[in-house]
């Protein structure tokens, strides 16, 4: 039972030399993508670049204890940071102690959110979040943390929620813009965009190793900040108004406290809320997909547990919301990364960064950060998820196509609630209209049944066998119905339906009601009802009910008996078109 709660107990016991030696070496890699990545995305969420080092910290250590992906890396991403900044300063002024509070108070409820989704064991109802939706509300909110951080490769003070108001307010102070802090921006960008792509064929083709010229390429951000920090330096641009990030505390992170003001958490329940199901989903999506790599199995009810650890560890220790990151998750599972210790490690490597290495970014430029982010959520980016569902399927892409308007155009608060609603209305609006094939039987001597207006198959006039191809609950039970009378009203000579189940996995009471009403409706036209392949789950259920005694007609254990015994099939077949 403890076991279950604490996945250390499991991976802890066959740990070995080997799983250390890799675990250490992949420590190492993150650990220098993460110093940068965790200053930027504090910059991003509009708090001191501190608070990034200390979310990074006991956050990690508390997913290794608690989680149970080998290679997920958690701390500080783009998303949760954007949604952060823009719940937070809906309350509080950005660099007030009020905002730092708010964050922190926004990790907690996050992380009493999860943790209780995943002690009760409902995890799937992220399920209910459909995946273009959600690629959408990330391609639109990359753009508009790309747009955000323009404002410090200009140099500029702007602000906005949503990607119009941050244009506009670009706009209106372009020309403020510092020509230093546009030079460093723009080099810093450029450099990091070719370090992403260029420099690793270009230091193999020098001969160096492919395991040292990964890690080189990995620490391609260390080396933008550090060459901005010593040119902000050397030439004084700090006083040139160059912004720099300044002071930083040089300890570990800080004992903190949540707020308990109600008033304040009324106000960010359904933001930690947002950022939970955001958070979980992008984080279960990473875990599963590299655990699979390696064959092993992820839980995504302990995946609750680990990341509301996670959140609630950096609601005590000076952190905001945290969750998987999709780059330094895999940045991590390539530099072979074998248990959550890895992890561990890279909390010890940016400990050690938070008290050792403060005093060096004194000088370090916010324009740099500002690229460090751009760099990262431009991959983000991906409005291809528009052509794909447009050429699948017209009503995933109308629901893609808002989420990514209303979020550009309103905010993600907006952008992540349409999503979730549009989740939602997009199942119920196909599960509504199941879909509901008439069948025959094959000519290949076969005893399958298929559709008929896709196969050549046989039919029989006196009988209309119908196969539902979905559960049937409250939203669909009037379509089917209404279906089923369509059908038979008007043609002459019917005597028997047959509804085929094989599909069916739940029949709940009001589908169970339109059953019963759809036997004495049949029945008073002097057509009976029947039904066949109906699984024993289903049967079982309509067993307790009076519905079968009332039938009728019979439950055939397959449609070629039912066929058989009501009307064999004669020479009255139909051709697909």
């Amino acid at each position: 039972m403890i076991a279950r709660y604490l996945p250390i107990l499991d991976w802890g016991r066959s740990y070995n030399k080997q799983a250390l030696s890799n675990d250490l070496v992949a420590a190492v890699i993150v650990t220098i993508m993460l110093i940068p990545q965790s200053l930027a995305y504090a910059l991003l969420a509009g708090l001191p670049p501190e608070m990034g080092l200390y979310a990074s910290i006991v956050p990690i250590i508390l997913y290794a204890v608690f989680g149970t992906s080998r290679a997920l890396a958690v701390g500080p991403v783009a998303v949760v940071s954007l949604m952060t900044a823009a719940a937070v300063g809906e309350i509080a002024q950005a660099g007030t102690a009020g905002y730092a509070i708010a964050a922190l108070t926004l990790a907690g409820l996050s992380g009493l959110f999860l943790l209780a989704l995943g002690v009760f064991r409902l995890g799937f109802l992220a399920n209910f979040l459909s995946h273009p939706v959600i690629a959408g509300f990330i391609t639109a909110s990359g753009v508009i943390i790309a747009a955000s951080q323009l404002k410090h490769i200009l140099g500029v003070s702007a602000g906005g929620h949503n990607l119009l108001e941050l244009l506009e307010s670009l706009w209106t102070h372009l020309p403020e813009t510092n020509p230093y802090t546009l030079v460093i921006g723009v080099v810093a960008t450029g450099f990091l965009f070719w370090v992403r792509k260029g420099l690793k064929p270009l230091l193999r083709k020098m001969g160096m190793g492919p395991k040292l010229a990964d890690v080189a390429a990995k620490a391609g951000p260390v080396a933008a900040v550090v060459i901005t920090t010593v040119a902000v330096w050397l030439f004084g641009l700090g006083d040139r108004g160059v912004a720099i990030v300044g002071e930083v505390p040089q300890s570990l992170p800080p004992l903190t406290m949540p707020s308990m003001d109600w008033n304040l958490v009324r106000q960010l329940i359904v933001p930690s809320i947002l950022i939970s199901i955001i958070g979980f989903v992008e984080s279960i999506s990473v875990a599963q997909t590299l655990a699979a790599k390696k064959r092993q199995r992820i839980s995504p009810d302990q995946e609750l547990i680990g990341l509301g650890a996670a959140n609630l560890g950096a609601a005590f220790t000076g952190g905001f919301p945290v969750t998987g990151g999709f780059s330094r998750s895999v940045v991590n599972y390539d530099a072979g990364a074998e248990t959550p210790a890895a992890g561990a490690y890279t909390a010890v490597g940016l400990g050690i960064a938070a008290l050792a290495l403060t005093p060096l970014i004194f000088f370090l430029p916010k324009a740099t950060l500002a690229a460090t982010i751009i760099v990262a959520v431009l991959s983000l980016v991906d409005f291809s998820i528009l052509k794909k569902t447009w050429a699948y399927s017209k009503a995933d892409f109308s629901a893609v196509a808002a989420t990514i308007l209303l979020t550009l155009a309103m905010g993600v608060e907006v952008g992540v609630s349409a999503g979730v609603l549009l989740s939602v209305a997009l199942f119920l609006y196909k599960t509504s209209r199941p879909h509901i094939a008439e069948v025959g039987l094959m000519q290949d001597g076969s005893e399958h049944f298929r559709n008929i207006n896709r196969y050549k198959v046989l039919t029989h006039p006196d009988v209309v066998t119908l196969r539902v191809d979905e559960s049937l609950y409250f939203a669909n039970a009037r379509f089917l119905e209404d279906y089923i009378l369509d059908r038979v009203l008007g043609s002459e000579g019917i005597k028997h339906v047959v509804l085929m189940f094989s599909a069916v996995n739940e029949v709940d009471m009001s589908a169970l009601e339109s059953l019963e009403a759809i036997n004495h409706r049949l029945d008073s036209m002097g057509i009976t009802l029947n039904l066949s392949e109906v699984k024993g789950p289903v049967m079982d259920r309509l067993k307790r009910a009076h519905f079968l005694e009332e039938l009728t007609g019979k439950v055939y254990l397959s449609q070629y008996a039912a066929m058989t015994e009501l009307g064999p099939v004669g020479p009255a077949a139909r051709t697909a078109a």
